[in-house]
């Protein structure tokens, strides 16, 4: 009688190997076509993205060149296209390049006697919520001086509300209108309070603070003194 074959491992392991390298031959004789056409795809798609990054940073560094030459002609008094120019970078520009841009804008409008450009660039800057806080909130203490004298005082302090406190990089500025404001609604008691922590607070300018220091004087309230609060 027959005997059949010795099927030891290394018998079994040749046929496994044969097995998997006539389905990988078979796989590719079926789909070659289709992996081809994946890599080109691929290659084509990452050489494209890497283009394109390559060109926002290039397109960034023109606009910052760019915004930088205005910067300089009109600090040399040379307005000429600067407003279009801003405007141009401003719609176009990366969000810091836009948002600097517009500053700018803002600025030149002021110096060409513009004030309603000026408050409606600053308010739409505060109310842009694709920019970091920090330009939004600079936004909004400009718009806020510049529209003061129209506003009712506690459209100001709610207004200042969340930057007008103690460690906000505002609140200097913020905290000087809203004491203001608290004195036009005749709460002289807490203005004089919010005006002796601006004058102690050593991240406030230097100005502002000896301000703060002769109006909480002129109060009664001593600036060195003078409990620590914030802004209600």
């Amino acid at each position: 009688m027959a005997q059949p074959p010795e099927t030891n491992e290394t018998f079994l392991r040749e046929v496994d190997e044969n097995l998997r390298r006539d389905q990988l031959r078979d796989f590719f004789r079926e789909n070659g076509s289709w992996l081809i056409a994946a890599v080109v795809i691929f290659l084509a798609a990452s050489g494209g993205l890497i283009w394109w990054k390559q060109h926002q940073v290039e397109r960034h560094e023109r606009q910052v060149e760019k915004l930088a030459q205005v910067y300089k002609d009109v600090g040399s008094g040379s307005i000429g296209q600067a407003p279009q120019q801003l405007d141009e970078l401003s719609s176009e520009g990366s969000k810091a390049v836009s948002a600097s841009a517009q500053f700018a804008r803002a600025a030149v409008a002021l110096q060409q006697g513009d004030t309603k450009l000026a408050t409606a660039t600053y308010t739409s800057i505060a109310n842009d919520g694709g920019l970091p806080q920090p330009y939004r909130d600079a936004a909004l203490i400009r718009q806020t001086a510049l529209q003061f004298d129209e506003l009712k005082p506690q459209e100001v302090i709610s207004r200042l509300a969340p930057i007008a406190k103690q460690g906000e990089p505002w609140f200097g500025s913020a905290g000087e209108m809203t004491a203001i404001a608290m004195m036009k609604q005749g709460n002289n008691r807490q203005a004089a309070q919010l005006f002796a922590a601006i004058a102690r607070d050593q991240s406030v300018p230097e100005t502002i603070r000896a301000r703060a220091v002769q109006v909480a004087s002129s109060l009664g309230v001593d600036a060195g003194t003078a409990p620590r609060t914030q802004a209600q």
